[in-house]
This record gives structure tokens, C-alpha cells and sequence, in this order.
């Protein structure tokens, strides 16, 4: 009896860990529910467009949370163009000279400079969805892979059209196999160099996705520690763990942002000038 009595407690205790990570039709906020004043939810309106589900999720929320944070940052820090930069505007000034002059120009060269403001609104708009998701309440949506897909999508567009803009069509697919190559590796080379076409999207999309979820389910799996093992005690090693790895991920916030445009600069530049 006594068992089946543990048995039953420790199923009640179990969290759902993966349920805090994937996306959901509903916003956690506190105080809205009297009956669950810290674990309150708000549904979302769910929409069907020619039997398409286009309902909003609260990754999609945190995608215009995001939008509307760094618009408003934006023209807040640079509403005065011409004065010298303090504050916040002296922030985001030096993190687009260092992006400029240390990312884009080394790599692009100066025809870097037109590609200058996508790469820059793709640093700035996955920074700002790395650090919301680490606000309580909120959703990381750069920890969904169809968010991190999408943004592969669009680098990977601009990548082809650059190429083709600057060596023409066929002079784009042309320049993807090595000149000299013996005919008989192009059976090999060709398919080879096409599937690795596509990879490169692919290795921005999961490797921006995993890096957000495992932090987040790091910090999650020290939490449940202390509802599992239902020992307060438990709480003096896991939220320490916790909290450490909570500010470690303030890091990686900014470091995949840093690296995730760092590799999409690569790539276009690779695509716009073979040669190099």
C-alpha cells in the first residue's frame, strides 16, 4: 500500500519539461487565473486560412514581441543621427561597427556593405529572441526549429540570389564545381556540390535550435529536481546549477546571434564571389 502510495506521488510530481519548450496555443502569464495565480493561461485565437492552421502561438507573440522591442530601441537610440551616441545608442553602434568591420568587410570585401542591413537586422532579431526567452513567462523562439528554418530559408534565398546576381545563372551553378576537374568526379562532384547547397541552410537551422533548447532544458532538468525528489533540500545544489547555467545562457543569447550571422555572411559571400 505504501508503494502504490509513493508510486502515485511521484507520478503527480513529474514536470513536463518538453511541454515548456515546444510551442503552444496559450501565453503563461501570472495573476489571471485565481486559481493558479503564478501558472495562469491566456488562450490565443486560433485561425484556419483555406483549411491552413495560421492560429498565433506564443512563439509567433515572442516573434513580434521581439520586432516591436528592437523597432522602438532602434529609433529611441538613433532618433538624432548626427549627435555624437551615448547610452543606448552608443550600445548598438558599437556592436554594428564591430559586426561591419570585424564580420562583414574581412569576408565580403567593400561589396559587403549592401548586404550590410539584412545582416544586421538578422544578428538584432535573433538576439532579441535569444534573451526574451530567458524572461520568466515568456518563450524562446529561436528553441523552435520552424522560427530557426525560417531564418535559414531567407539566408539561404538571399545566398542563391546573390550568387546569380553576380555570376549569372549559369555562371552561379558553374562556379560550384572546381575549374580542372576530370569529367569522370563530375558524376561525384556535381550531386556532392549540390547537396551541400542545401546543407549549409540546414547546419544554420539546427544549429541555432539546438543550442537554444539545450540550455533551456538544462536549466529546466536542475529545477524538476526539487518537484521530483519532493525534497526541499534538494534546492541548495539545483538552484545554484540553475542560476549558473541561466547566466551562462545570457551569453550564448548573444554568442549564436554573433555566430549565426557570422556563417550566413560566409555563406552569401561564399555564393557572391567563388573566386575568393
Amino acid at each position: 500500500m505504501a508503494g502504490s502510495t509513493q508510486a502515485a506521488d511521484a507520478a503527480n510530481a513529474q514536470v513536463d519539461i518538453i511541454g515548456h519548450i515546444l510551442d503552444q496555443k496559450t501565453l503563461e502569464l501570472p495573476f489571471v487565473d485565481p486559481h493558479h495565480l503564478l501558472a495562469g493561461e491566456v488562450p490565443l485565437p486560433s485561425i484556419e486560412i483555406f483549411g491552413i492552421d495560421m492560429s498565433i502561438t506564443r512563439h509567433i507573440v515572442m516573434m513580434w514581441v521581439a520586432s516591436f522591442l528592437l523597432v522602438v530601441l532602434m529609433v529611441k537610440a538613433f532618433r538624432k543621427p548626427d549627435g555624437v551616441p551615448s547610452g543606448l545608442a552608443n550600445f548598438f553602434e558599437a556592436i554594428v561597427i564591430f559586426l561591419r568591420d570585424e564580420v562583414v568587410l574581412p569576408i565580403m570585401g567593400e561589396d559587403g556593405k549592401k548586404y550590410l542591413p539584412f545582416l544586421l537586422t538578422i544578428f538584432f532579431f535573433v538576439l532579441f529572441c535569444n534573451l526574451l526567452g530567458l524572461i520568466p513567462y515568456s518563450a524562446t523562439a529561436t528553441g523552435n526549429i520552424s522560427v530557426t528554418a525560417g531564418l535559414a530559408i531567407c539566408i539561404f534565398l538571399v545566398m542563391i540570389g546573390s550568387g546569380m546576381a553576380n555570376n549569372g545563372f549559369f555562371g552561379f551553378f558553374k562556379s560550384l564545381i572546381p575549374s580542372g576537374v576530370p569529367p569522370l568526379l563530375l558524376i561525384i562532384l556535381i550531386p556532392v556540390e549540390l547537396i551541400s547547397l542545401f546543407v549549409k541552410p540546414f547546419a544554420l537551422c539546427v544549429r541555432l535550435f539546438a543550442n537554444m533548447v539545450g540550455g533551456h532544458v538544462a536549466i529546466l532538468v536542475f529545477l524538476s529536481l526539487i518537484i521530483i525528489m519532493q525534497n526541499e533540500w534538494i534546492a541548495i545544489g539545483a538552484v545554484p546549477f540553475a542560476a549558473a547555467i541561466y547566466l551562462l545562457e545570457i551569453f550564448v543569447g548573444f554568442v549564436q546571434a554573433f555566430v549565426f550571422t557570422l556563417l550566413s555572411t560566409v555563406f552569401i559571400g561564399m555564393a557572391a564571389h567563388p573566386d575568393h
